[in-house]
Protein backbone atom coordinates (compact mmCIF):
# COMPACT_ATOMS: atom_id res chain seq x y z
CA UNK A 1 0.00 0.00 0.00
CA UNK A 2 0.90 2.99 -1.09
CA UNK A 3 0.20 7.17 -0.32
CA UNK A 4 -1.63 6.88 -4.03
CA UNK A 5 -4.22 4.47 -1.72
CA UNK A 6 -4.86 6.83 1.11
CA UNK A 7 -7.13 9.69 0.95
CA UNK A 8 -5.45 13.24 1.66
CA UNK A 9 -5.93 14.82 5.49
CA UNK A 10 -8.08 17.76 4.96
CA UNK A 11 -6.20 21.08 4.96
CA UNK A 12 -7.89 22.30 8.49
CA UNK A 13 -6.43 19.07 9.90
CA UNK A 14 -2.96 19.74 9.06
CA UNK A 15 -3.04 23.48 9.93
CA UNK A 16 -4.79 22.62 13.74
CA UNK A 17 -1.43 21.31 15.84
CA UNK A 18 -4.68 19.92 18.28
CA UNK A 19 -5.87 17.88 15.35
CA UNK A 20 -6.86 13.85 15.76
CA UNK A 21 -7.91 11.11 13.34
CA UNK A 22 -11.22 9.57 14.61
CA UNK A 23 -11.64 6.92 11.70
CA UNK A 24 -10.54 4.84 9.11
CA UNK A 25 -12.26 2.56 7.15
CA UNK A 26 -9.92 -0.11 4.23
CA UNK A 27 -11.47 -2.41 1.93
CA UNK A 28 -8.71 -5.28 2.02
CA UNK A 29 -9.80 -9.05 0.99
CA UNK A 30 -13.16 -8.33 0.07
CA UNK A 31 -14.24 -6.77 3.22
CA UNK A 32 -14.23 -3.72 5.63
CA UNK A 33 -11.53 -3.46 7.32
CA UNK A 34 -11.60 -0.46 10.43
CA UNK A 35 -9.45 1.47 12.72
CA UNK A 36 -11.47 4.04 14.90
CA UNK A 37 -10.50 6.06 18.13
CA UNK A 38 -12.05 4.85 21.04
CA UNK A 39 -12.58 7.32 23.87
CA UNK A 40 -13.29 10.36 22.13
CA UNK A 41 -16.46 11.25 23.65
CA UNK A 42 -17.96 9.65 26.73
CA UNK A 43 -21.91 9.14 24.88
CA UNK A 44 -22.48 6.90 22.02
CA UNK A 45 -24.79 9.31 21.06
CA UNK A 46 -21.74 11.29 19.75
CA UNK A 47 -20.74 8.91 17.27
CA UNK A 48 -24.26 8.98 16.01
CA UNK A 49 -24.19 12.72 15.10
CA UNK A 50 -21.12 12.14 13.66
CA UNK A 51 -22.18 9.22 11.22
CA UNK A 52 -25.49 11.37 10.25
CA UNK A 53 -22.45 14.20 9.19
CA UNK A 54 -20.66 11.57 7.44
CA UNK A 55 -23.64 10.54 5.50
CA UNK A 56 -24.26 14.18 4.55
CA UNK A 57 -20.81 15.02 3.15
CA UNK A 58 -21.10 11.05 1.02
CA UNK A 59 -24.74 12.76 -0.25
CA UNK A 60 -23.27 16.14 -0.76
CA UNK A 61 -19.86 14.26 -2.84
CA UNK A 62 -22.78 12.61 -5.35
CA UNK A 63 -24.48 15.83 -5.70
CA UNK A 64 -21.66 17.27 -6.68
CA UNK A 65 -19.96 14.52 -8.75
CA UNK A 66 -23.20 12.41 -10.07
CA UNK A 67 -25.57 14.86 -10.09
CA UNK A 68 -28.09 13.19 -7.82
CA UNK A 69 -30.44 14.81 -5.49
CA UNK A 70 -28.48 15.34 -2.15
CA UNK A 71 -32.31 14.20 -0.27
CA UNK A 72 -32.79 11.12 -2.21
CA UNK A 73 -29.12 9.73 -1.97
CA UNK A 74 -29.29 10.90 2.11
CA UNK A 75 -32.74 8.31 1.70
CA UNK A 76 -30.51 5.33 0.56
CA UNK A 77 -28.03 5.69 2.47
CA UNK A 78 -30.53 5.28 5.61
CA UNK A 79 -32.33 2.50 4.12
CA UNK A 80 -28.52 0.87 3.22
CA UNK A 81 -27.69 1.68 7.00
CA UNK A 82 -30.97 0.12 8.66
CA UNK A 83 -31.24 -2.79 6.21
CA UNK A 84 -27.82 -3.69 7.56
CA UNK A 85 -28.36 -2.90 10.99
CA UNK A 86 -31.85 -5.30 10.79
CA UNK A 87 -30.22 -7.76 9.16
CA UNK A 88 -26.56 -7.69 8.91
CA UNK A 89 -24.07 -9.15 6.33
CA UNK A 90 -21.70 -9.69 8.66
CA UNK A 91 -20.55 -9.35 12.15
CA UNK A 92 -17.99 -7.16 13.13
CA UNK A 93 -14.57 -8.40 14.99
CA UNK A 94 -11.67 -7.04 16.55
CA UNK A 95 -10.38 -5.79 19.64
CA UNK A 96 -9.43 -2.85 22.03
CA UNK A 97 -6.01 -1.76 21.12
Amino acid sequence: MGQKDQLMIPDVARQDGKSFEVLRVWIAQKGQHVSLRTGVWEDPFAWGIMLADLAGHIANSFAQSARLDRQEVLQKIRMGFDVEMNSPTDTPTGSIM
